[in-house]
């Protein structure tokens, strides 16, 4: 598995429904590529500026693949890109450790 976390601020809060109505349509299309395990946007109800994109694939080729996807293509790109700030964390979940012995 390939999770990945993207953090998003949307500084210009004019810009904020249309982010969000992105984000929104970009869900369905993100599924319903090869190797989506997972994909989530929220929206915090602290800052209504600020996302959390939690995506999981089933490998890191199906997430570099993504990028060539209509979601990332057709609406991420063009739609959200220009009026975000954004951190993208590749992450792995965290576990107990192993107790050997």
């Amino acid at each position: 598995m390939f999770d990945l976390v993207v953090l998003i601020h949307v500084p210009a809060p004019a810009d904020v429904p249309a982010v969000a109505d992105a984000l929104a349509r970009m869900r369905p299309l993100c599924l319903a590529e090869d190797g989506c395990v997972g994909w989530e946007a929220y929206r915090s109800e602290v800052d209504g500026g600020r996302f959390v994109l939690v995506e999981r694939w089933a490998s890191r080729g199906h997430w570099e693949a993504h990028g060539d996807g209509d979601a990332i293509r057709r609406i991420y790109v063009p739609e959200i890109l220009p009026r975000v700030e954004r951190e993208v964390h590749p992450s792995v979940p965290v576990r107990p450790p192993v107790l050997e012995g």
